[in-house]
C-alpha cells in the first residue's frame, strides 16, 4: 500500500501490476474511514443525486452540490486520489465552460482529478481540459446522464456495432489523455477486449472481473441504498439493517426513559 498521495502516475503504473481499488463517498468521515484502509481512488460520484439527495437518477445534481460534497471529501484523505465527478450539463454546453467547471473542482474543492461521461464526441473537449492541466477519468459503456437518451439503465456492448463503438470511444478518450477509463455496464468480454487494448488503466463497474480496477457505490456494498439493486452489486454488509436497528433501541429507551442514563449527565 503507497504511503504517499495517489496520483495520476501512479495510477498509470498500476496496470498489469496491482488492481485498483475505487469506492465512492459523499462525506468528510466516510472518506476518511476509506483512506485509512488504503482504497486508492474515492470517487465523489454524482450518484449522490439518488443517494444522498433522493432524486430518481443523477441529472438534477448541480455543480455547487458536487463542488460542496468533494470538499468535504478531500478534507478526510491523504493519501488517496479524489475524483470529482463533473455534473450534467456541466461541461456539455462548450469547451470554455467544461474548463471553468472542472477547474472549479481543483481550485475550489482542491479535488485532484474530474470524471466526464461520453465517448470519441468528448476528446476535444477531454484534450483541452488535459492541456489545460485538468488530469480527467474517462466513463463509457452505461453513462447514467444518459438515462433519457438510453431509455434507463441498461447494459452496453450486446451488438456487433455497439461493441465496435465502445471499441472505438475507448482508444478515442486514451488517445485525447484520459488517463483512466470507467467501464460500466457491459459484457464481460467487452470490458476484457477494451482493457488489453489500451495502455491506461480500466476500473470496472458492472463490467467483470478483467479490468485493471473496480469501482461500486460505497451505499450499494453497505446495504443502506436499496432502491436500485444492478446485478453486479455485491453486498459486503448489511449496515441498513444495523442502522434500523439501533434507530429502534434509541427510540424504545427515550420513551422508556432509559437513555440517557446519570452517567451520560454533567
Amino acid at each position: 500500500m503507497s504511503k504517499t498521495k495517489w496520483t495520476t502516475t501512479k495510477i498509470k503504473a498500476c496496470k498489469g501490476r496491482e488492481k485498483i481499488v475505487s469506492l465512492t463517498a459523499y462525506d468528510y468521515s466516510t472518506a476518511r474511514i476509506m483512506d485509512e484502509v488504503g482504497i486508492h481512488i474515492v470517487l465523489v460520484g454524482d450518484s449522490l443525486g439518488m443517494t444522498v439527495l433522493g432524486y430518481d437518477d443523477t441529472l438534477p445534481v448541480t455543480l455547487e452540490d458536487m463542488l460542496h460534497h468533494t470538499a468535504a471529501v478531500v478534507r478526510g484523505v491523504k493519501q488517496a486520489m479524489v475524483v470529482g465527478d463533473m455534473p450534467f450539463l456541466s461541461y456539455q454546453v462548450s469547451i470554455d465552460q467544461a474548463i471553468d467547471n472542472a477547474g472549479r473542482f481543483l481550485k475550489e474543492a482542491r479535488a485532484d482529478v474530474v470524471k466526464i461521461e461520453g465517448g470519441a464526441f468528448r476528446s476535444k473537449t477531454i484534450t483541452a481540459l488535459v492541456e489545460n492541466g485538468i488530469p480527467v477519468m474517462g466513463h463509457i459503456g452505461l453513462t447514467p446522464q444518459s438515462v433519457r437518451a438510453m431509455g434507463g439503465y441498461k447494459v452496453q456492448g450486446k451488438t456487433d456495432d455497439s461493441i465496435s463503438r465502445l471499441k472505438d470511444d475507448a482508444q478515442a478518450l486514451e488517445d485525447a489523455g484520459v488517463f483512466s477509463l470507467v467501464l460500466e455496464g457491459m459484457p464481460v468480454g467487452v470490458a476484457q477486449a477494451i482493457t488489453k487494448m489500451l495502455e491506461i488503466p480500466t476500473i470496472g463497474i458492472g463490467a467483470g472481473p478483467h479490468c485493471d480496477g473496480q469501482v461500486l457505490v460505497v451505499q450499494d456494498m453497505l446495504g443502506i441504498f436499496s432502491n436500485l439493486k444492478p446485478k453486479f452489486i455485491k453486498q459486503y454488509a448489511a449496515l441498513g439493517e444495523e442502522m434500523s436497528n439501533a434507530f429502534r433501541a434509541f427510540k424504545k429507551e427515550v420513551h422508556e426513559g432509559v437513555f440517557p442514563g446519570t452517567e451520560h449527565g454533567y
